[in-house]
């Protein structure tokens, strides 16, 4: 099977090996003259980065970059990428990276043209028509790790700075206009960006699957992305020069962030946080609060998990599936407990509230309180 596609779902997806050579097609399709790349400060002198540069640069598009994001980007950081959009005069961005320069990318246009500030737009009801869609500039984003699948979500995570509370940003624009998905650019990956971030995927797809909100659509993404994230995970960390395997965790993420539409749950509300307090990695710490929060869900799940477990090939049901995620965190060297990633004790009753108030809550299948939510952050130290 030849892993090349061009998919227009849920936009516009050019998909395979070597795709980034199509960079500057992509800008001029969207309407884009001078784009700015936006990336993180660990991506931006790298080989990739220069190359997707070279690209535009040829074409005629310049080479412009912002790369002051850090890894839970803030509303400093954004403030930044606006003030040298503004001044260089773009028209539109290239979201360039992990999740941090993906989510940070898509902000720096949508606030590009707006008067009021980002956190007017939170994920609240219909507080995204408050934003001037005229606004909005053109994205194309182009992923460099398979986790986040923000690339094809239509939010941004947002770190208050002065609160350290993740917001989640929405307006049906921010969903990018083209997206470059080359495997060959998560090559690169260290060992435990792989692991981390396939695990975030693996989490979006399964607290999907698991949420008690109706989208069948969104339920059958969610399972055929987890069946690809065991399977190739394993190999990805294993070998980061397999390409198909790339390809494949590529694909997953995507699929998780679409099928999470559906609904997340505890694991993220756990680890969004435990993330803005402790700046963790965020698709480790779901990894690492994963099977607590299983136990916890486990009269609510146990019975769709069997059905799950089935379809991955993992024989032993709910146990089975259970086990498996073990399995998967020890193979991929993840932590086993919060404490080991430095979170303490000292912090639970203000983290209990954070999670309570995060948007996630609403979609797990066990409704959560201020006393179980507590007891499930013990139980992840």
């Amino acid at each position: 099977m030849t892993l090349t596609a061009n998919w227009s779902y849920p936009t516009a997806i050019r998909f395979g090996a070597g795709r980034i050579s199509e960079l500057p097609e992509a800008c001029v399709a969207a309407g884009i003259a001078r784009p700015l790349l936006v990336t993180d400060r660990g991506l931006a002198t790298l080989p990739v980065t220069k190359n997707a540069l070279d690209f535009l640069d040829a074409a005629g598009l310049g080479r412009a970059v912002f790369a002051e994001v850090d890894p839970n980007p803030n509303e400093e950081n954004l403030a930044a990428g606006i003030k040298v959009f503004r001044e260089g005069n773009h028209d539109g961005v290239v979201a360039f990276g992990g999740g941090s320069g993906l989510d940070l990318g898509k902000m720096v246009a949508f606030m590009s043209g707006q008067t009021r500030p980002v956190w007017d737009f939170e994920d609240i009801g219909d507080w995204w028509t408050r934003a001037d869609p005229d606004g909005i500039a053109p994205i194309i984003a182009v992923p460099t790790t398979a986790g986040t699948g923000s690339e094809v979500g239509r939010a941004s995570v947002i770190t208050n700075s002065e609160t350290h509370v993740k917001k989640i940003i929405f307006h049906p624009q921010v969903l990018p206009a083209v997206v470059i998905s080359d495997p060959e650019l998560t090559v690169g990956m260290p060992q435990m960006i792989t692991a981390g971030t396939g695990m975030d995927a693996f989490a979006h797809c399964l607290e999907a699957y698991c949420s008690p909100h109706f989208h069948p659509m969104s339920q059958g993404i969610a399972l055929e992305g987890m069946r690809l994230v065991n399977e190739y995970l394993p190999r990805a960390y294993a070998d980061g020069t397999d390409i198909e395997a790339r390809g494949q965790m590529m694909a997953a993420a995507a699929m998780g962030a679409v099928a999470f539409q559906k609904g997340l749950g505890a694991i993220h509300a756990l680890s969004h946080p435990i993330g803005a307090v402790y700046n963790t990695h965020h698709g480790t710490t779901n990894a690492v609060v994963m099977p607590p929060v299983l136990d916890f869900n486990r009269g609510a799940v146990e019975g769709r998990l069997d059905r799950a477990a089935a379809y991955l090939g993992i024989s032993g049901g709910y146990s089975g599936f259970y086990d498996r995620v073990l399995e998967l965190r020890s193979t991929l060297g993840i932590p086993a407990t919060l404490t080991e990633m430095g979170v303490g004790g000292d912090k639970l009753d203000m983290l209990t509230a954070m999670a309570l108030e995060d948007p996630s809550v609403g979609g797990n299948p066990v409704a959560m309180t201020s006393e179980n939510t507590r007891a499930l952050f013990e139980a992840c130290l």
